[in-house]
């Protein structure tokens, strides 16, 4: 997996815990929590897919 899939893992990871964290105190912030959590999701998907891709081409990606 590619090293800036797994950051935009552990940033969607983490932020489902705040978001969870938040809802946990009554407060309305972790709604912004998901949001990033979404954002994170997405981009892990799609440096995933951008790596397997780059690496049945033969070519090295430039951010690793």
């Amino acid at each position: 997996m590619p090293r800036l899939a797994l950051y935009a893992l552990a940033v969607c990871v983490l932020s489902v815990a705040a978001a969870v964290v938040s809802f946990v105190q009554g407060s309305w912030l972790g709604i912004v929590w998901i949001l990033l959590a979404g954002v994170s999701s997405n981009m892990t998907w799609y440096y995933f897919k951008r790596g397997r891709a780059g690496r049945s081409d033969g070519t090295k990606s430039v951010t690793g």
